[in-house]
């Protein structure tokens, strides 16, 4: 049938051969797995990790059109288990400044030095979740402790500008928008429930403000939306188990491991890892 001669075709025309079948089809179900976990259980900046899963598979534009019907999915998804727990008066701020990110972002995507921009995010992110840590420790190191978390939700209109912004504009020119919000959402220390809820909105708002972008870039193919097709039933396993995940742990542990993801991408980013 259809899906057969797809799933037996797609690797090698969108692969190129590269990479066998079963490791095409291996790779593009963990980098949707991971990120609808992280959308649902740790809101989203571990889920950045899938566009470079995917990019092991696959060149990056095709890769852009393939993930993000799943990332829409995956949030619509998210919303809907965490519907009771967004915080609006600062999603509303959220949305109204990535936006704006976004919207530079396609106007200035020719210029940008894209290598430049991921290593300041990654110095941003090594520095955000290595703070989390260094707060842990005697207080012979409390100057270096990360400021207190009523401050930072009393500065949340002047932050969001500057965490916000970037997150939308990191977005749209590469993949690392996850990063920047999280920055601008841990310090605040909301209960892990309304982290996850908020920024389950964020993530939709943001990612159908890119799709008349992607359509004008001509991201979309037969090819990428076939893939995402196969690919959905990954979605609400993925979604399920996050939520799950979420649910059975304490607020301190997800901090812990939030800030770790932090501190992982944030050196992937500077150093090229995996």
């Amino acid at each position: 049938g259809i899906m057969a001669d797809a799933l037996a075709t797609l690797p090698q025309m969108i692969g190129g051969g590269s990479v066998s079948a079963a490791a095409f089809w291996f790779f593009c179900c963990l980098s949707v797995f991971v990120v609808s976990i992280t959308k649902s259980g740790f809101g989203g900046s571990i889920g950045a990790l899938a566009a470079p899963i995917m990019l092991t598979v696959m060149p990056a534009k095709l890769a852009l059109g393939v993930l993000l019907p799943l990332y829409l999915c995956a949030d619509i998804w998210t919303v809907y288990l965490w519907r009771g727990y967004a915080v609006w008066w600062l999603l509303f701020w959220m949305v109204l400044f990535a936006v704006l990110g976004q919207f530079l972002g396609w106007l200035v995507i020719g210029y940008i030095d894209d290598e430049m921009l991921k290593a300041v995010i990654g110095v941003i992110a090594l520095v955000t979740g290595g703070r989390h840590f260094i707060s842990m420790l005697p207080v012979t190191l409390g100057r270096l402790k990360a400021p207190h978390h009523k401050a930072m939700r009393r500065q949340h209109r002047k932050r969001a500008s500057i965490w916000c912004s970037l997150s939308g504009f990191s977005s749209f020119v590469s993949l690392t928008g996850g990063i920047p919000i999280q920055v601008f959402m841990l310090p605040m220390k909301l209960q892990r429930f309304f982290v996850v809820g908020t920024l389950a909105w964020y993530f939709l708002f943001i990612n159908v403000a890119k799709l008349p972008f992607f359509i004008e870039l001509d991201i979309f193919t037969a090819d990428t939306l076939m893939l995402s097709l196969i690919l959905l039933p990954v979605v609400p396993a993925g979604v399920i188990v996050g939520r799950w995940l979420n649910k059975n742990m304490s607020d301190r542990l997800f901090y812990h491991i939030a800030n770790a993801a932090l501190v992982i991408l944030g050196a992937r980013l500077l150093f090229g890892g995996p």
